[in-house]
């Protein structure tokens, strides 16, 4: 899918960074969790044609990736001004960048996201050219490499009375089918549920040194 109208997109990006850039620290106290995902058109939203939304490149990505980096700062600063305990990273997926968010938590939540990702076999080290952004702001951050999954369970089906018709039950059950003859791996929950992980790329997981 061909990109149109570059500085229109980089005008959405410096309004969604600026939009992100303060925290909302009544907010977070409340949940004790707060996210910033991209949300510049057409990378994020939902498509209303059913295709997969196109990934940024290029000058596009770079000034999506500073934008990260800002509000990360950002946040960072006024985090430190609690005098408290907080998590606070970067979440960068490779290939789906699209998918990258600033994270933060307080409180009882702090460790809620060390178990989001599951740890790869081989973990590789986070190159600069691979995201295309400067090198010194890079090294800013530490990283660790992390598994881009996605999951589902044997539950997902539902039964025969959850669906509108019989047709409709068979069609989702035969696209479940389906997709189990790709490679996952399989575990069983303590409830007896099977879940199905399946590898869709790489998350980089950022801190500041």
């Amino acid at each position: 899918m061909k990109i149109r109208g570059h500085k229109r997109i980089w005008t959405d990006i410096e309004k969604w960074k600026n939009a992100n850039l303060k925290l909302d620290l009544e907010n977070l106290k409340r949940n004790e969790r707060d996210y910033a995902k991209i949300w510049v058109h057409p990378f994020s939203g939902i498509s209303i044609t059913n295709s997969q939304n196109p990934e940024p490149k290029s000058e596009t990505k770079k000034r999506i990736l500073n934008g990260l980096f800002d509000i990360y700062e950002s946040w960072k600063n006024q985090l430190d001004e609690l005098n408290e305990p907080y998590y606070l990273k970067v979440w960068l997926f490779e290939p789906r960048f699209s998918k990258s968010q600033v994270v933060c938590a307080i409180g009882n939540s702090i460790d809620f996201y060390n178990n989001t990702f599951n740890i790869p076999e081989n973990t590789k080290e986070f190159k600069s050219d691979s995201v295309g952004i400067t090198k010194n702001r890079i090294e800013n951050f530490n990283w660790e490499h992390r598994v881009d999954e996605d999951f589902m369970f044997s539950t997902d089906i539902g039964n025969l009375e959850d669906y509108e018709n019989e047709k409709e039950y068979l069609e989702n059950k035969k696209w479940f089918k389906n997709k189990l003859k790709k490679k996952h791996i399989k575990k069983t929950l303590k409830d007896g549920t099977e879940s199905y992980a399946f590898e869709l790329g790489k998350v980089w997981i950022g801190e500041k040194n």
